[in-house]
C-alpha cells in the first residue's frame, strides 16, 4: 500500500524514535508498504517518520546509483533498531534532497564510511561496515529516526535563505507527483 508521507514542519520529523519490539506483528508489512511508497516516490530512502511513524524503522533501494557507485548495485535492505557506531573516512559533500522537503536540494557533507548494528526485516541482527553512496544514505535516513533532516546540516546562512520555500512545502504549497501528508497547526 503506498503510503503519504509527511512533509517537513510536522513535528514527528524532529522526533527520536522509539525501538521496536519484536512482538510488532505488523513489521513486515509496514517495511513492505515503505519500499512501495519510495518506490512511487522515485527515492533512494524512507524513514518510518516520513510516513508519520516515530519507530526506528528506515529502507534504503540504492540501484539508482548503480552506473555511478558499484557498491550501490542490487543493495535493497530494511533497517529496524539501527544504530551507527562509528562514522569514519574522509568527508565528502554530496547535493542530498529528501522526499518530506520536495523541490529543495542542498550539499550536505558527510563521512564516507559507517559502522553499524541494525536487525533485518526477520530479526537477524547484523553488525556491517558501509562505504560510498550507500553509506551516505544511510546516514541520511538514519537522520530522519534521530529527528534530524538534511536541512539541519546546512549552513545558517543557507537556511535562512531557505526559509520561506520550507515554509511554503510545510503549508502544502509544492507540486508532488505522490501523495502527501501536511501538518496543520
Amino acid at each position: 500500500m503506498i503510503l503519504p508521507i509527511v512533509a517537513f514542519g510536522d513535528p514527528v520529523l524532529k522526533k527520536v524514535a522509539t525501538d521496536v519490539e519484536e512482538s510488532f506483528a505488523e513489521l513486515p508489512q509496514l517495511i513492505d508498504n515503505m519500499f512501495e511508497t519510495m518506490e512511487n516516490s522515485h527515492g533512494v530512502g524512507l524513514a518510518a517518520p516520513q510516513i508519520g511513524r516515530s519507530i526506528r524503522v528506515f529502507v534504503v533501494d540504492t540501484s539508482a546509483f548503480d552506473d555511478e557507485y558499484p557498491e550501490a548495485k542490487d543493495f535493497r535492505e530494511a533497517f529496524v533498531n539501527a544504530r551507527i557506531t562509528e562514522e569514519f573516512g574522509d568527508k565528502w559533500s554530496f547535493n542530498e534532497g529528501c522526499l518530506s522537503i520536495p523541490g529543495i536540494r542542498e550539499d550536505v557533507t558527510r563521512h564516507s564510511k559507517l559502522k553499524m548494528t541494525y536487525y533485518d526485516r526477520n530479526w537477524n541482527k547484523h553488525e556491517k561496515e558501509f562505504s560510498g553512496i550507500v553509506a551516505r544514505v544511510i546516514q541520511h535516513e538514519y537522520d530522519h529516526i534521530e529527528g534530524k533532516l538534511f536541512v539541519d546540516h546546512v549552513s545558517s546562512l543557507k537556511k535562512t535563505l531557505l526559509k520561506g520555500r520550507l515554509n511554503d512545502i510545510s503549508r502544502g504549497k509544492v507540486d508532488v507527483n505522490y501523495k502527501m501528508r501536511f501538518f496543520r497547526k
